[in-house]
């Protein structure tokens, strides 16, 4: 289809010097890669871990913030501005920050591109429904390892609530039996028998505006709460692990008590909405 609709960007793609030998580039190093950590770490089995845990993170990611608010506002080098900033008291700071957040009437009155200057990294266990809407996401870096049932499933507690575990249970099992039956004879086809309750693991990297934009928006009272769990703990170690405050205090629309039936209240409004047209 893509041929058909955009063919002069897909030109040198089947040119078997271009495309063909690209392809096969990336093929081969996929290959003896995957071999060579399969030698070294296959056998190891996986350390216990919470969901959603904070790898790497900046300790002085605010003062390098802070750096960057001032830059653009001064005739300074941006090493002679941290070297200031680290000197600041804890209100100087925070005036700083507060000023360049402004009062954000929204969730799209996002600060500018100084918050691009501190990273977090997280690796998760979650299900990969969850995944499947976090990866959406663009403005980061991510990795996710290969589906399988081996990390086993989530069972949402409405299914328990409804009297249907049991039922949840033996489907997560055919699931999990038809991976089993696939994997020999159909390897990169197999991930696709493994339902979205199974539980994926996958890093993901961002910059503290992105923070801002993607923990906001999926914190919002209409998400799916299994990834409402897991941006609102990423919120939690950005202020507390990380020690960032000022950067989570500035996600000022994070929808923090999970609401009950959570999209009733926008599909009320989607209905409204239509009945009007």
């Amino acid at each position: 289809k893509l041929r058909k609709v955009i063919p002069s960007f897909l030109r040198r793609v089947d040119i078997p010097e271009r495309g063909g030998r690209w392809s096969a580039y990336f093929a081969e190093n996929r290959e003896n890669t995957s071999q060579l950590v399969d030698d070294m770490f296959g056998a190891l089995e996986p350390e216990p871990m919470p969901e959603v845990a904070l790898v790497d993170f900046d300790p002085d990611g605010e003062n390098k913030l802070l750096a960057a608010i001032c830059y653009a506002h001064s005739h300074l080098p941006e090493s002679q501005l941290l070297k200031r900033v680290e000197k600041l008291d804890q209100s100087e700071k925070v005036k700083l920050i507060t000023a360049y957040v402004g009062n954000r009437e929204n969730r799209r009155h996002r600060p500018g591109r100084a918050f691009e200057r501190t990273d977090y990294r997280f690796d998760v266990l979650g299900d990969y429904g969850a995944f499947r809407d976090l990866q959406r996401h663009r403005l980061l870096t991510i990795e996710w390892q290969r589906l399988t049932p081996h990390h086993g499933y989530v069972m949402p507690e409405l299914v328990v609530e409804a009297g249907m575990a049991d039922q949840f249970e033996e489907a997560m099992a055919r699931s999990g039996a038809l991976y089993d039956s696939l994997l020999t004879d159909y390897p990169e086809q197999a991930p696709y028998a493994v339902s979205m309750a199974y539980r994926l693991r996958y890093s993901m990297q961002f910059n503290a505006r992105e923070a801002i934009h993607m923990l906001e928006l999926r914190s919002a009272p209409q998400g799916h709460p299994a990834y409402r769990r897991v941006v609102l703990e990423m919120h939690r170690l950005i202020s507390q692990q990380a020690g960032h405050t000022a950067i989570a205090a500035a996600m000022s629309h994070m929808t923090m008590v999970a609401p009950d039936l959570e999209r009733l209240d926008s599909e009320r409004k989607s209905e409204s909405r239509r009945q009007k047209t």
